[in-house]
């Protein structure tokens, strides 16, 4: 059974988007399948946590989950509820009914790590990318029997794909299921296997598929084209493809969410007497004013230059962040006119703000009265 997707993430069940995004990047990066190679414990986990995310971040997803949890009737079904086999193969090893085990099954799901650039994630991108996958062999369409022939039940289970087992015990006689030894469990024989396909059904081909990377992307995201993994088996729907995305740092825009951070060197000149300076956005150079007697680490604000929302309209922001650059190797007039300035300006003036020594000794006027 399915365990509850919020337990899964472990965030509260009134936990906002940012929470359930960050947990969801933590436990990603954790059981990555590039990080765990070979844990197949690790991929179940990492599958787990991608499909509890794909629910929890999606505004409809999550109000049906809520409501109706892993039994939504949108969905054709009741979840993952087990039945009697499911208890019979806990104890015997084998399905009660063998129909199911020799029936249509599932292909399994594709993970892709695709690289982008800043720019890619936030303003999205098409890329083409190919996938080495097992397809349905068109020439047994997945039989796995030669053309002309068909695959024959299996003589000694009778179709189930399996073999019952009495034995006798101090309790008595127990009846265990096994794997039918003649067929391997598929219930079916195959006198004249396919060439193509060598009586697998399947055939691994390389395939080329058109990725639509949304604009507002960002590292950690999955993308999932469904019935884009491996080709079922005994005419099984084929899994599904993730695409993982990972996005490579810029090089002067920090991102958090929908806005972006940098930061501007200015001069002392251009923060005392205000200035229009240049400012790299992601939409190009733009013009931005800076007051007069600006001072350092003051952040500005450019609205809508920030990055395009993935489910709503609109952009974030860019915030600014100025810092005064001290001037190095003066020349002599150069010295010679600060010296003049410090002259005619006071502490209080150069600093913008009482200095640390004024302050210091207006507290020793008020304590000696």
């Amino acid at each position: 059974m399915k365990r509850d997707n919020y337990e899964v993430l472990g965030v509260e069940r009134n936990a906002g988007e940012q929470e359930i995004k960050k947990a969801y990047r933590k436990l990603a990066r954790q059981y990555h399948p590039d990080v765990n190679p070979g844990n197949k414990e690790a991929e179940e986990k990492f599958k787990e946590v991608t499909d509890a995310y794909d629910v929890l971040s999606d505004p409809e997803k999550r109000a049906r989950y809520d409501q109706f949890g892993h039994a939504d009737p949108s969905q054709g079904g009741f979840g993952d509820a087990g039945g009697f086999g499911d208890i019979f193969d806990m104890f015997f090893g084998g399905g009660g009914g063998g129909q199911r085990r020799g029936g249509p099954q599932r292909g399994s799901d594709l993970r892709y790590a695709m690289t982008l650039s800043f720019e890619e994630a936030v303003f999205g991108v098409e890329k083409e990318i190919q996938i080495p996958r097992d397809e349905t062999c068109m020439d047994c369409q997945g039989s796995g029997a030669a053309p002309g022939t068909h695959p024959t039940t299996c003589s000694q289970c009778h179709g189930s794909g399996q073999v019952k087992v009495t034995q006798r015990t101090p309790f008595g006689q127990i009846q265990t299921a096994r794997t039918c030894p003649t067929c391997q469990g598929e219930g079916r024989t195959v006198s004249s296997p396919c060439s193509t396909c060598q009586g697998q059904g399947k055939v691994r081909k390389v395939k080329t598929i058109k990725i639509s990377v949304p604009e507002g992307s960002e590292d950690g995201l999955n993308l999932r084209l469904s019935g884009d993994g491996e080709a079922g088996a005994k005419g099984g729907p084929p899994g599904d493809l993730y695409i993982v995305l990972q996005v490579k740092p810029h090089k002067f825009f920090e991102r958090d969410g929908n806005d972006v951070y940098c930061e501007i060197p200015i001069t002392f000149v251009q923060a005392a007497l205000g200035a229009e300076i240049d400012v790299p956005t992601l939409d190009g150079v733009v013009k931005m004013k800076v007051p007069e007697g600006t001072q350092t680490a003051t952040i500005f604000r450019l609205k809508g230059h920030g990055v395009p929302r993935r489910r709503a309209s609109g952009r974030g922001d860019q915030h600014v962040r100025v810092v005064l650059t001290t001037p190095t190797k003066l020349n002599e007039k150069q010295k010679k006119l600060l010296r003049e300035f410090g002259e005619v300006t006071s502490e209080q003036q150069q600093m913008g703000k009482k200095s640390l020594f004024e302050k210091f000794k207006e507290n020793l006027r008020d304590a000696m009265g």
